[in-house]
């Protein structure tokens, strides 16, 4: 396997950038692009590898609580291998942040299983290594479950427009409030970056810019 070449070079800032959305908002496929651009190593979510997930989205209330220990666990080893990698000597481009555990927590969540969740989220996230630059991708219910559909995953066949839309605003409540590092919010209802070069190219642009503010607004809708 060859080395990747990159073609565009990020500020000096920025060594380690996450992309999140929600479920269908395109943010694996964004990392894949942006990291081979780049020529970044790739880190993604390893959904898949959860066994209590295809059950969740059959029975939420039922296995809300095992799903989420799976993958705040999972995600918690994930990041810890940033470390052993010596994430500051290379880049990085992940497709998830170690802290949207809680959004899908306090969503599914009942009372007494939120406790013990949150005591053991106290005494891990200390050791989680945060982002350089977060790019969430905002889009609409109807763009999400189109793109849901179309990518055919037959655990999420079934997902309710209503869980979406609940998840949706969870996120956007989420990230209007979200400190933790440098935020570009992209406005993705309206562009098309896997199939438009132009769309993902002004999207990169916005990345490569260097001295970020604190939060950031793109809509590409202005530029069109």
């Amino acid at each position: 396997m060859t080395e990747q070449q990159p073609t565009h070079q990020l500020p000096s800032e920025i060594r380690y950038i996450a992309i999140e959305g929600v479920i269908g908002a395109g943010k694996t496929t964004l990392a894949k692009m942006l990291s081979e651009r780049l020529g970044a190593r790739l880190v993604l979510e390893k959904f898949e590898e959860n066994p209590f997930l295809p059950k969740f989205y059959e029975e939420p209330e039922r296995f809300a609580f095992q799903t989420q220990i799976f993958f705040l666990l999972s995600r918690y080893r994930q990041q810890q291998d940033l470390f052993q990698a010596d994430l500051f000597h290379s880049h990085v481009i992940s497709d998830y942040i170690f802290e949207k555990d809680k959004i899908f927590a306090y969503l599914t969540l009942q009372d007494e299983e939120l406790k013990l969740y949150e005591s053991l989220l106290m005494t891990i996230e200390k050791n989680v290594p945060q982002p350089d630059l977060v790019i969430y991708l905002q889009s609409s219910v109807d763009r999400l479950m189109k793109n849901i559909q179309a990518r055919g995953r037959a655990m999420e066949e079934n997902m309710s427009e209503e869980y979406i839309r609940e998840l949706n605003e969870a996120y956007n409540y989420f990230f209007f409030r979200y400190k933790s590092a440098p935020l570009l919010i992209v406005r993705a209802t309206d562009i098309d970056f896997v199939n438009k070069k132009a769309d993902f190219d002004d999207m990169l642009e916005q990345v490569l810019r260097p001295n970020k503010a604190p939060v950031e607004y793109y809509n590409p809708m202005v530029k069109k």
